[in-house]
């Protein structure tokens, strides 16, 4: 049943060989051997690539929620001890880098003695497909607007969207967000997730602010704000990260209705639910420690908005 989840997934046995180890021969055998038992053809052999019937589909959703209960049951039962662990993959958004990730390696590396490592930053995107292709085994990243069906998330943190602007500028926000100043808008590349929520509001308070500059670093964006280059929209984890602009910056609400981004904790179905306990717990007491105690201490405006989910 998993093999036939693949295939249906992928649409192709080499990639379902590639996910599971196994040979084309031995895949295209298991399904076969599917088929045979319950009397239907559950894919359409003619096509490339392989298309499901429409039996198959219905199959297909009714065992999808099986196989996730299955999952769940086998990680629970062969979780063991924390310290025991051998192998973990871990996929994070560049958000955590500077400080988070680090510490939180360092953690792991002490609580798992004999456990080899991997540890992979990307965008939100690239994360949540590695997990859904096995590839990493649990993951931080923003929450994304479709549902993550064959994935468990946990929300963690609360991250409002602000406008940054230069130290020296004390034109209105009104004015600068309409455009109707000489100071551009500074964009995330339109790729990323944050700039497809971004985009998405700007649209629906009808503001479609002039700009010159789009960058996928949010380093870049916040050194090109400190030089007066412009103004950019981001939020106050990434406004954390970037300590060395920061005497050259002003943060503030973002005007009208505020809207915000939810990170979470992304997981397999089959990656041990303690695990996920414990990077939990400790991804909370970072967070705390590197960027909300401090941004609440010199922004208290953000103190009820910028917050971990409990």
């Amino acid at each position: 049943m998993e093999l036939f989840q693949i295939c249906a997934q992928k649409g192709s046995l080499q990639a379902a060989a590639e996910e599971s180890g196994l040979t084309i021969s031995t895949v295209s055998y298991h399904l076969r051997s599917l088929e045979d038992h319950l009397g239907v053809e559950l894919f359409n052999h003619a096509r490339r690539p392989m298309v499901l019937t429409p039996k198959g589909m219905a199959f297909l959703r009714n065992i999808e929620e099986a196989l996730h209960a299955i999952r769940r049951a086998k990680a629970e039962a062969s979780a063991g001890s924390i310290s025991e662990a051998s192998f973990l993959r871990i996929g994070t958004i560049e958000d955590f880098d500077s400080d988070i990730t680090p510490d939180l390696a360092v953690f792991l590396s002490a609580k798992m003695p004999v456990c080899d490592f991997l540890y992979h930053t990307d965008s939100s995107h690239s994360v949540i497909r590695m997990l859904r292709d096995r590839q990493l085994d649990l993951g931080v990243t923003t929450t994304p607007s479709e549902t993550i069906r064959d994935l468990v998330d946990r929300p963690l943190l609360r991250d409002p969207f602000v406008l940054v602007l230069p130290l020296v500028d004390d034109r209105s926000l009104t004015e600068i967000m309409e455009g109707r100043t000489k100071l551009p808008f500074l964009r995330f590349s339109s790729n990323l997730m944050i700039a497809q929520q971004i985009e998405s509001q700007l649209r629906r308070i009808g503001v479609s602010a002039p700009h010159r500059f789009e960058c996928s670093s949010h380093q870049t964006l916040m050194a090109m704000v400190a030089a007066g280059a412009g103004w950019t929209i981001t939020t106050p984890l990434h406004f954390s990260r970037a300590k060395r602009f920061h005497a050259k910056l002003r943060m503030h609400r973002f005007p009208g209705k505020t809207f915000s981004r939810t990170l979470a904790i992304v997981s397999t179905p089959d990656c041990s639910r303690s695990l996920v306990d414990l990077v939990d717990s400790k991804l909370r007491s970072l967070i705390l420690e590197h960027a909300l105690a401090p941004l609440h201490k010199s922004n208290p405006w953000l103190t009820d908005s910028f917050r971990l989910v409990s």
